[in-house]
């Protein structure tokens, strides 16, 4: 036969427990939220930044398109260069406009990012 003593907790130390458990009760429940709330934030996020860059996309292939048309274009201009010095003036010609259109490129690629940015930026 096994004595086993008659050993009450005492209720302070109850309450205590008690107490502890719905505090870490809470406590879980406010990390619950808070990670809802960030997976919302992070999944608005994606979402802007597959809209950014889809419309990246978009505009990378049409200046592909336009950069691909402007070198077949001097091509032919070229081809059908008279002499040397015509040749010269389609070539410096053909690069001027080009690093025009790749700076414009490049500051409307910029502000698609920026834009991507901007709205993906969790507001407070």
């Amino acid at each position: 036969m096994q004595y086993t003593p008659d050993f009450e907790i005492p209720s302070t130390v109850r309450e205590m427990a008690a107490r502890s458990v719905e505090q870490v009760k809470d406590a879980y429940g406010r990390f619950v939220d808070a990670t809802r709330q960030t997976q919302d934030v992070v999944s608005k996020s994606t979402e802007v930044f597959a809209t950014g860059a889809k419309e990246m996309n978009e505009k990378v292939l049409g200046f592909a398109e336009s950069n691909a048309k402007a070198s077949f274009d001097v091509a032919t201009r070229l081809a059908h260069a008279r002499d040397a010095k015509e040749f010269l003036e389609i070539q410096t010609q053909f690069a001027r406009s080009q690093m025009e259109a790749y700076a414009q490129q490049t500051q409307e690629l910029a502000r698609i990012m920026a834009a991507s940015a901007q709205k993906a930026q969790p507001t407070v």
